[in-house]
């Protein structure tokens, strides 16, 4: 699937200007980065807690790596946009305020090309990241990925649904709740798509259409509780499956520790995925520390803390087939042969699935969600 078909055109005045960096990182070798990096002895990031994905195991393998290189950890709880704003703001700061590197939502790093506040670099691994989800000239690259999950109470779901089609079983009456309202909720939102999609709807408008309509009939059967389903609501009773992020739930079921016990299911079919991506600032103080982080994160070492994190890495289908993910990370998440189908709509699909749903729900489904 080729992602980000519109902005393709908008895009295209920018390569020559991205090919001739590409030219000039790739001329570099990975020891020459690790010299030229520790000689400038500082990388900058931003909006990374260490709550997040993994990246405290993340921060520590690369500062025991590099000792030489000063992390300077900016903002940890800040947005995407806040990331895209920092590197406007500090265009001319060669300080510790300004960023050499962002971790943001697939959006925004298409507009941070096209705004020129990024530059292109290809990590080693490159080939292994997924064509659809990175920018040919290496302007921006996904970094991890989570997929649209069921999390079930199993002390009170007996036979966990293994697909949507299975939400709509007499037995799941009253306890199929979203991560969300579908009216405002991102995460919500997908999940319909994922639902339309598991229908048999193309990403986009048509499967935001199958969505409403596959939880229209959820609702009229009585399975679709309108409570916005976490943790809590599940441990209670009042929502015993959610459908939310994998990551979320895998999350939760950790902290719940098993009171009660969980399971996290992907579904056999409307598989979606969710992909942040990385980038190196235009404007970055420590541009050779900034690639060797690139380096750092999508090595095996950096894609396995994620991992750790429960977050997909970008590599994780040719890392399983290589054999490279330890056992006792996989026996905590689902198959790893459940995210292989998994699809990453394009950002025009998501806007067509986002105006489907949040202007339908009411009318095709008329559940008050809160």
């Amino acid at each position: 699937m080729t992602i980000l078909k519109k902005a393709a055109a908008t895009l295209a005045a920018s390569a020559v200007f991205a090919s001739s960096f590409a030219i000039v990182a790739q001329a570099q070798s990975v020891d020459e980065i690790v010299a030229a990096a520790e000689k400038e002895g500082e990388l900058t990031t931003i909006a990374l807690p260490h709550d997040w994905c993994g990246y405290g195991k993340v921060f520590e393998g690369f500062k025991a790596k590099y000792p030489k290189i000063k992390v300077n950890e900016l903002n940890p709880d800040a947005g995407s946009a806040d990331e895209i704003e920092a590197i406007k703001a500090n265009k001319d700061n060669k300080g510790p305020q300004a960023p050499d590197v962002i971790d943001v939502g697939l959006s925004f790093g298409p507009q941070a090309k096209t705004d020129g506040l990024v530059q292109p670099y290809k990590v080693a691994t490159w080939a292994e990241i997924p064509d659809n989800v990175k920018d040919a000239d290496g302007a921006w690259y996904g970094d991890y990925y989570g997929v649209m999950s069921f999390m079930v109470n199993k002390d009170l779901v007996k036979n966990a649904p293994a697909d949507w089609a299975d939400l709509l079983k007499p037995e799941y009456k009253g306890q199929v709740a979203l991560a969300g309202d579908p009216r405002a909720s991102n995460q919500a939102i997908l999940a319909v798509l994922a639902a339309g999609m598991g229908a048999g709807g193309a990403p986009g408008k048509e499967a935001g259409d199958k969505g409403l309509a596959f939880f229209a009939e959820m609702n009229k059967a009585g399975n679709f509780v309108p409570v916005i389903g976490k943790a809590g609501t599940l441990a209670q009773g009042a929502t015993p499956i959610v459908a939310m992020w994998d990551y979320n739930a895998l999350s939760a079921r950790d902290t719940l520790n098993g009171n009660p016990p969980v399971d996290v299911v992907v579904p056999k079919t409307g598989v979606l995925a969710g992909v942040y991506v990385q980038a190196i600032s235009a404007y970055a103080p420590h541009p050779n520390a900034a690639k060797l982080w690139m380096e750092y994160l999508y090595s095996d070492e950096g894609q396995l803390a994620w991992l750790a994190g429960y977050c997909h890495p970008i590599r994780f289908n040719a890392m399983a087939k290589a054999g490279k993910i330890p056992q006792a990370l996989l026996d905590k998440l689902p198959p790893a042969a459940s995210y292989e189908a998994a699809v990453f709509p394009t950002l025009d699909e998501q806007a067509a699935n986002k105006e489907a749903v949040t202007k339908g729900w009411d009318a095709t489904v008329g559940a008050n969600v809160q």
